[in-house]
Order: structure tokens, then C-alpha cells, then sequence
């Protein structure tokens, strides 16, 4: 089987080979080389020990060199070189106590976590399989190399990482692999919240991201985030939806994804109309990796207190009043738990807090609302209520995404016409007003807040010489008004 690898990969694994060592690309880039998708990064296992990878090459970093990790640069971009190693007895579910070096290929392999990981390549030998790795691709399965449970006692971090391969190549978990996850689902307690944290993204956004149903089935979300057990377990009593709490957040994921065109689903369309479609593709298209985050961050935790805030009438319908503000608070807690940035905690937790906003159709009310909750979030809230709206019953449904629609059109006017929706809008400035006459201080910003509060009825009115003659009557007013008191 031949590869073809990346000129400067073929460079270092030449060098190695040319001083007598073995050298092979390793591990991720070698499946996604195989399963044709692009690889993010190369890594390199070779026989040569650090200080002699060093000693190869003109640019190095000692990335991790007491467990045999070089990073060579070559062209201002990083490749990791790591000697052959078999990693002693694991303490903590995370870091051996000691690290052996060898110069057996297939030891290094076997200490790798799953089989579709633990295959090497270079253009002399060829593909290095030790362990089945090409037929449980071509099977869609996720296995671990050797015992399972050695495995995942080894990291316990693997156990949420099949999860997150299953949920981005579509594979199936392997029997005994979870059998084993469910037996140490608890190790998990012994992981970084950080390193949780980017397994648990990676998978929000991968195209079979329901799968983080499998961590919750297999016990794994109850020591990283317990809200959503309660929510999984929350059925809600209301005309307006047909699933659970928590399967009502993770169906709105699965659209999230589909406004971004990732889904191995297909049937989830079927669910989108096709004018609703377009209008989301449109506005997805204009957000980053990170937004899209934030927003199947904000689809997993936007309900989050519903279970806390249930109540049930006479009838057995539940409600849930006050929960965005509810779900706003312990969102917050979460993200801050799970060591997310603060841009996107206030994101998302915005996000949360006006998701079931009702904004009135009248442009002056919207305007109001759109300067409310911030011209910067409103393409990412209107995806945030088609995913929610479509993750209900048909309750309603046309009715509640014509309002959506009619919103995403009044935003686009206002932004076209450049509405003014902040006092950094407005068409004067602090300055303006000190050549005025205003005194520098919280008198002049009542007067700016007051200008925005014009501004928002009527647009027209933003310019510099409206706004200063409104500056002027307004003088003129208190004027007449303080001679009235005499």
C-alpha cells in the first residue's frame, strides 16, 4: 500500500533512516491518510534516541523529551518526533510512572489506544498493521489495541476519545471496549477538566455528534457534567415538545451541525424546510470553528435548568418560567468548570439567556431588542432558535419559524442601512459633545444614552447635526423648565 506523505515528513523520516534508525508516520495522519481525509497533523515515531533526533536537525524543541518527544521545525511548522517507548505502570488513569525507551517497533504500537491508531507507515517498508487497524476501518469500528480495560486504566481519557471517533468517523464502539468503558466510567474523575473539555468539543461539532449519548449511556457524563443526566431524565409534559429535557438539547445539536453542512444523518433534513434551510446555511456560513462551538455549547446547555425549575399544573402540563435566566446562571458554571475561555462563556451564556425571547415585529420594538441583546450574536441566535424550534413538536412550528424568518429579514435591513444599535453607532462622539458644551462626566453619558434612546425610534435622526440640535432642544427644555419652577 502506498502513501503519499507531505514533502517535509518524507525529509525527516529519510534523515533518520539515512543515520541508521527506523523512522515511520504514526498514528492519526495515517488513518485519516487511509480514510482520505486531510490529516491536521504528522507525527513521527522513530528507533533514534531524543538527544540523537536533536542532533539531526537544525531546529528543535524539547516538547516532552523525558518521555522521548522532539518537535522538529521545518518551514515554521512543528513536527513531532517521539522515540519508540513501552510506558511503565500508569498511577493516576493518566501518566506512567516511567517511560522505557526500545527499539521495537510493534511495543510502541501496542501501548497506543485504539487499533485504527496504532498503525505506521513509511515509503520502504510500507504500512505497519500490527494490529488489524486496516480492517476495523474498513469495518467502522473502534477497538482497543490489546485489553481494553489496561487500556483505559492506562488513560482514562481514551474512554471519552472513542466516543469522540466514533462520533467523527461514524464507527461503532466495539463491544468489550464498552463493556470496559462502563466498568470505569468513574476514572474519569481523574482527568483534567481541560482535557475533558476539548475531547467534549470536538465531538459537539463532529457529524455524528448525538454520539454524546454513548457517554451518557455509559456512565461517563455523570463525573463531568451530571446536569445533563438529570436533563436526559427529565421527560417535559408539554404540547410543545416530544422529547426529553436532555434529547431535546442534543436533537437541536445534530441541526446545529446540519446548518453547517456536517451530519451523517441525512434523514435529520428531512425535518428542515427547505426555505429554513437556506436562510441558516446562509448565516452558518458567515461563523468560524469557534462560533460553531459556542453554539452547540449553547444547544447542549440552553434548557440545562429546566429540571431544577419543572413544575407541573393541575392539568400535567409542565413549565419551566424563568429557565433561560436559570440556564444562563449554571451555563456560566459549567464552561467556567470545564475551563472555557470567558469570549466564549459570555457568548454562549447570551445566547442562553434570550433563546426564547419574544421580540415584537414592529421594526422601532426590534431595533430595541437587537440593541439589547448585541448585533454582534444576532446571526448565531437565530440559528439558535431554528435548531430550537425544529427540535420540537409540530406545535406551532410554521408559526414560531416565520417569526424567525421575518426576524433574520428586519436584522439584515437594519445592518444594510446601517440602523444605529449601540452608542459607538451614534454620529457624534464624547468629543462632539465637550465642543457643545457638556461637561466630561456621567452627565454625558445619560445625554449619549439618551441620544441612542432617539435613535432607536428614529433612525433618520443619526447625524451629527440632528443629534447636536436634539442636544440643543433638550437644553432648551430644561432651561424652560427650570423657569417654571421659579
Amino acid at each position: 500500500m502506498k502513501m503519499i506523505l507531505p514533502k517535509n515528513v518524507s525529509y525527516i523520516i529519510s534523515k533518520l533512516e539515512q543515520a541508521g534508525f527506523e523512522a515511520y508516520a504514526v498514528g492519526g495522519c495515517v488513518r485519516d491518510t487511509l480514510l482520505d481525509r486531510k490529516p491536521q497533523d504528522w507525527d513521527i515515531t522513530t528507533s533514534a534516541k531524543p538527544l540523537q533526533i536533536k542532533e539531526l536537525f537544525k531546529k528543535t524543541i524539547d516538547t516532552g523529551i523525558q518521555h522521548g518527544t522532539v518537535t522538529v521545525i521545518l518551514d515554521h511548522v512543528g513536527y513531532e518526533v517521539t522515540t519508540y517507548r513501552i510506558d511503565g505502570e500508569y498511577e493516576d488513569n493518566r501518566h506512567p510512572k516511567k517511560v522505557e525507551f526500545t527499539d521495537n517497533l510493534k511495543l510502541d504500537l501496542e501501548r497506543r489506544d485504539f487499533t485504527i491508531n496504532a498503525m505506521a507507515y513509511n515509503d520502504n517498508r510500507g504500512l505497519v498493521d500490527e494490529f488489524w487497524g486496516i480492517k476495523d476501518l474498513k469495518d467502522g469500528i473502534i477497538r482497543c489495541v490489546g485489553d481494553a480495560g489496561q487500556r483505559f486504566d492506562e488513560d482514562a481519557l481514551r474512554m471519552l476519545r472513542a466516543v469522540r471517533f466514533a462520533g467523527q468517523l461514524g464507527f461503532a464502539i466495539e463491544e468489550k471496549t464498552r463493556e470496559a468503558i462502563v466498568e470505569r466510567a468513574d476514572h474519569l474523575k481523574n482527568i483534567s477538566a481541560e482535557r475533558i473539555r476539548v475531547e467534549l468539543t470536538k465531538l459537539l461539532v463532529s457529524k455524528e455528534a448525538g454520539r454524546i449519548r454513548d457517554a451518557y449511556k455509559t456512565g461517563m457524563t455523570k463525573y463531568f457534567l451530571p446536569e445533563l443526566d438529570a436533563a436526559m431524565q427529565t421527560e417535559q409534559k408539554n404540547p410543545h415538545h416530544i422529547y426529553t429535557v436532555g434529547e431535546h438539547s442534543i436533537c437541536g445539536i445534530e441541526l446545529m451541525n446540519c446548518f453547517f453542512g456536517i451530519t451523517s444523518d441525512k434523514k435529520i433534513y428531512d425535518k428542515i424546510p427547505e426555505n429554513v434551510l437556506e436562510t441558516a446555511k446562509k448565516l452558518a456560513a458567515k461563523m468560524d470553528k469557534k462560533q460553531q462551538t459556542v453554539l452547540c455549547m449553547t444547544m447542549l446547555l440552553h434548557d440545562i435548568a429546566k429540571p431544577a425549575v419543572m413544575t407541573v399544573d393541575e392539568k400535567g402540563i409542565g413549565h419551566f418560567i424563568g429557565h433561560p435566566a436559570q440556564s444562563e446562571k449554571m451555563a456560566k458554571k459549567i464552561m467556567r468548570r470545564l475551563t472555557f475561555d470567558n469570549d466564549s462563556i459570555s457568548k454562549a451564556c447570551r445566547l442562553i439567556r434570550f433563546h426564547d425571547y419574544r421580540m415584537e415585529d414592529k421594526s422601532r420594538a426590534f431595533r430595541r431588542a437587537v440593541s439589547k441583546i448585541g448585533a454582534d450574536i444576532m446571526d448565531m441566535l437565530f440559528l439558535v432558535e431554528y435548531a430550537d424550534v425544529l427540535a420540537q413538536s409540530d406545535m406551532q412550528r410554521d408559526e414560531k419559524l416565520a417569526k424567525i424568518d421575518a426576524g433574520v429579514k428586519r436584522f439584515e435591513y437594519i445592518m444594510a442601512n446601517a440602523q444605529p444599535l449601540s452608542i459607538k453607532d451614534l454620529a457624534v462622539t464624547g468629543s462632539d459633545l465637550i465642543a457643545a458644551g457638556v461637561k466630561p462626566g456621567p452627565k454625558m453619558g445619560e445625554i449619549l444614552k439618551a441620544m441612542l434612546d432617539k435613535v432607536l425610534d428614529e433612525p433618520e435622526l443619526n447625524t451629527k447635526d440632528g443629534l447636536l440640535n436634539y442636544l440643543k432642544c433638550e437644553k432648551g427644555n430644561k432651561n424652560v423648565e427650570e423657569n417654571e419652577d421659579l
